[in-house]
């Protein structure tokens, strides 16, 4: 029964682990056709995220300053920090649109002695142009704990667009973005690639196989050895 489970769960893992070196491998090839389409201009008509996710895209507005909101638990080369989240506010828009847009502008490492302290840096003022990747969502860490009340300048686990919406008020386009052009800031913008870990993804799908035949050889190798050890006992008396 044992060796039964012990195959049942290497074929499921394996399969699992194939199954997200799949999603792996078409979001890489997504993101290599969609590097080299046009970059994109935003206007302040709600856009589609499925035609415009890993696409570049041009924006021209200007930050709101007052808003800030730091992801947590987003390290840099084995380093610990933060990805400063800001709202952007498109130049060429009304009132009744999607003006606003949810910009990552970089990345901030994490003080060792006081996680609520942060490094300062300057936010360029007035109306700028900046250049960034369309990405769905910001991903999703390991929640620790409830998340208090999103407010100015809070410390989050994970953010969602409508949820950051409810807070601030602004009209958010349903997508954000990863700030990639320099804006003389001293923020770090070496973003992690969205396919990153496709042969981590192979390779695991290999070890449950492993461990699935492995289990099953046992199996058949000790069934035999026990079936010539029975035909040798002698009869018991009656």
């Amino acid at each position: 029964m044992v060796t039964v489970l012990l195959v049942v769960l290497g074929i499921a893992l394996a399969q699992w682990q194939t199954r997200r070196g799949d999603q792996k491998q078409a979001i890489e090839s997504r993101l290599l056709q969609r590097e080299a389409d046009a970059t994109v201009e935003l206007g302040a008509a709600v856009q589609d995220v499925d035609q415009l996710e890993f696409r570049r895209m041009a924006l021209r507005g200007e930050f709101i300053a007052g808003w800030p909101v730091y992801l947590d638990n987003r390290p840099l080369n084995g380093v610990a920090g933060f990805y400063v989240l800001m709202p952007f506010k498109l130049a060429a828009s009304d009132t009744g649109a999607a003006n606003y847009i949810l910009v990552a502008r970089g990345w901030l490492p994490r003080d060792p002695a006081d996680r609520s302290k942060l490094p300062s840096y300057p936010t360029p003022a007035g109306t700028i142009e900046i250049e960034g990747l369309v990405r769905r969502d910001f991903g999703h860490v390991l929640q620790l704990g409830n998340a208090g009340p999103l407010r100015p300048q809070a410390i989050v686990q994970n953010l969602a667009i409508s949820e950051f919406a409810a807070a601030s008020k602004f009209k958010l386009q349903p997508f954000v973005i990863e700030q990639t052009s320099n804006t003389e800031d001293h923020l770090l913008r070496d973003w992690p690639r969205p396919s990153l870990g496709i042969e981590k993804h192979r390779g695991y799908a290999f070890q449950w196989y492993a461990l699935a035949v492995m289990a099953l050889i046992f199996f058949v190798v000790t069934g035999f050895r026990r079936g010539p050890e029975n035909t040798d006992k002698p009869a018991q008396p009656g």
